[in-house]
């Protein structure tokens, strides 16, 4: 074992499938709809607004990476360029927020696999686990195909009236503004790019360009299901996995792949996470060790593991708010790093103001739960890092 570099085999192909692969799944499967149901015509609107956040704030992750193309994004940006306690929070929300996004895709292929076993997604997120651990170069040719079903199926959803039937409007919509905050997550994959920014090859002028094409295409796709479900659903398209919830074959395929192709990108991105925590010391030392095959093993078999355990106590609604208010802290501190190195950044005073906006539409409640999670990471910061 070592603690050397990561290898540099991901093209620009390889980088836009992966980011892809970590939009298209519960964005597209499920919160298209939720945000449907409560937000109503104005989806519309907020799905292209909250796509233009996202390239904002996808810029300064792609202009960091360049200049800092080493695994674990925002963690590794914030100690570089702001100070360790900001990396350090950064690092730890995304641990926090993904491992539970993560849960929830596999509970979602268990649920359109129609498989009711509390253990199921416990085995799917081993499964996914052992593929990640085979290497990036397997991982990326299996996002490929994950990819292209998933599409197709999106496609399908729009040009068709299967599915449509299987959602249920519900409620009357509350502030719109809070529906860019609730569907901007729908697009912060595109971060596992700048993630695996050590592994990509010339970073500097792939990473951003795969951060705007991934944003366009999702962009475009997620337009495709809120039209499809309104032209074919009617007044029935809205909040889905009610229950009687019973998608077309086509539409339970390009589910069960998208939501397997976040896990595995999920498990990719919160593995190298944990290596630069390792790296750092900010977590045990073990995790920073590289295989044979210059694979984080300890780091993506804890990630995997961490997953599994949350598919046990977790619900959607919940976990969904919770991971709105941790991107938008998470890509505060990226505009904020990346000000740090160049201040006449307008694209990153732009994703800034709209972070800082955003939040005020989550939830009070998200916001006092995700602070006191917050502060037990910088407690085990200060006790461990003070024993090491």
């Amino acid at each position: 074992m070592s603690e050397g570099s990561l290898k540099r085999e991901l093209g620009l192909f390889g980088a836009i499938v992966t980011g892809l692969g970590s939009i298209l799944g519960t964005g597209a499967f499920v919160a298209i709809g939720v945000a449907s149901g409560r937000w109503g015509d104005f989806v519309i609107y907020a799905i292209p607004l909250a796509g233009l956040v996202a390239v904002f704030n996808g810029l300064s992750s792609a202009f960091l990476a360049g200049r800092f193309p080493v695994a674990g994004g925002t963690y590794e940006y914030g100690h570089r360029t702001l100070n360790p306690w900001l990396g350090f929070s950064a690092g730890w929300l995304f641990l926090l927020a993904k491992t539970a996004s993560a849960a929830t895709a596999a509970l979602g292929i268990a649920l359109y696999l129609g498989i009711d076993d509390r253990w199921f997604p416990v085995v799917a997120t081993l499964a996914v686990t052992g593929l990640v651990a085979l290497g990036l170069r397997r991982t990326t040719a299996v996002n490929a195909l994950l990819v292209a079903i998933t599409v197709a199926a999106i496609v399908w959803f729009a040009i068709s009236s299967d599915g449509a039937q299987g959602f249920v409007a519900v409620g009357d919509p509350p502030n719109p503004i809070g529906a860019i905050a609730f569907l901007f997550v729908a697009f912060t994959g595109y971060g596992r790019i700048a993630t695996l920014g050590e592994e990509v090859r010339d970073p500097a002028r792939i990473i951003p360009r795969a951060v705007v094409v991934t944003l366009f295409v999702a962009t475009v796709l997620y337009l495709l299901v809120e039209l499809g479900g309104r032209s074919r659903g009617g007044e029935f398209w809205g909040v889905g996995l009610q229950i009687g919830f019973s998608p077309s074959l086509v539409i339970r395929i390009g589910a069960i792949t998208a939501m397997v192709g976040v896990l595995v990108n999920l498990v990719l991105g919160l593995s190298r996470v944990w290596l630069a925590m390792g790296r750092r010391r900010d977590m045990p030392k073990p995790l920073a060790h590289l295989d044979s095959n210059h694979q984080p093993l300890f780091a993506t078999v804890l990630a995997g593991v961490a997953i599994a355990a949350v598919t046990q106590f977790q619900g959607f609604a919940t976990t969904w708010s919770f991971s709105a208010m941790t991107v938008l802290l998470y890509y505060g501190i990226t505009n904020l790093a990346a000000l740090a190195v160049d201040r006449r950044r307008v694209v990153s005073w732009l994703g800034l103001a709209s972070c800082v906006f955003l939040s005020f539409f989550v939830p009070l409640g998200i916001w006092l739960t995700g602070a006191g999670l917050l502060v037990v990471g910088l407690l085990w910061k200060t006790l461990y890092t003070r024993g090491h």
